[in-house]
């Protein structure tokens, strides 16, 4: 009796009683297997880390890291110059394909025609390289011989060549006031270290290293030498500021994860 009510009153108050309807189910996403101890598996969105890792074994996954995204910089600039020499109509179609930046690889292609595979520097980052593209060869090996002896980062390689490009300051002219700026002598012998370290002249690094942090403190903007030719080189000095900077994201393609680290 109960129930025939409870079926009246359904249908009374609109009809026949219908089913609620419930939402579609989502099943969770499936992760991959979880990484084995000391073990970072790379995926195309991101990286699957271990729950307990030492130290160590995170440093070291960063090292190799590194060392890929630095390879790619290489990588991706020798795979455009293969095709501007063997598909010289199709290749921009490749690249519009891929969906890579083309100026970013322009600027990796201007470096990797500058220094053929046997002049490269495993030691050296591709950013070292990039630093000295527009030299003579035989400047770049020069340079690349000290960067590689003394463990220059890329900033420090950076200010040795702009110390050595820098006009020695000129003498005060006669009747010109001069002035002195005192100093005490243990920071005098810092200095002078880290200008031997560079290997240029004391006074040449001292106004370079003034000049830059006055540049910086102004937002003084440093161009870059312009090229026409497409071939010629980046589009300015800023333009190559590290491979991370540049890199394409989603150029590598992979269709499972990666293990990086023992």
């Amino acid at each position: 009796m109960m129930a025939r009510q409870a079926g009246q009153t359904a249908g009374s108050q609109g009809g026949p009683a219908t089913a609620t309807p419930q939402p579609p189910s989502h099943r969770p996403r499936v992760a991959g297997p979880a990484p084995r101890r000391g073990q970072v598996l790379t995926t195309k969105v991101g990286l699957q880390m271990p729950a307990q890792m030492a130290y160590d074994e995170w440093e070291r996954a960063g090292r190799q890291l590194a060392d890929v995204l630095d390879s790619s910089s290489w990588w991706l600039g020798d795979w455009l110059v293969y095709g501007k020499d063997h598909y010289t109509d199709r290749y921009q179609r490749g690249i519009r394909a891929v969906g890579l930046s083309y100026q970013t690889l322009r600027n990796y292609a201007w470096v990797s025609r500058r220094f053929d595979l046997t002049r490269r520097r495993p030691a050296l980052s591709f950013q070292h390289h990039a630093e000295l593209a527009s030299m003579p060869p035989e400047e770049q090996d020069l340079w690349l011989d000290r960067a590689e002896q003394r463990q220059w980062t890329t900033k420090q390689l950076r200010g040795a060549v702009r110390a050595t490009r820098r006009p020695a300051p000129r003498p005060p002219a006669p009747g010109e006031p001069s002035r002195r700026l005192e100093v005490p002598g243990s920071r005098l012998q810092w200095w002078h270290k880290a200008a031997e370290q560079l290997g240029v002249d004391f006074e040449q690094w001292v106004t370079a290293t003034l000049d830059s942090a006055a540049a910086s403190a102004l937002e003084e903007e440093i161009a870059g030498p312009e090229e026409d030719a497409e071939d010629a080189g980046p589009d300015g000095a800023g333009s190559l500021a590290g491979p991370a900077a540049h890199l394409p994201g989603g150029h590598a393609e992979r269709a499972g994860p990666v293990a990086i680290g023992a």
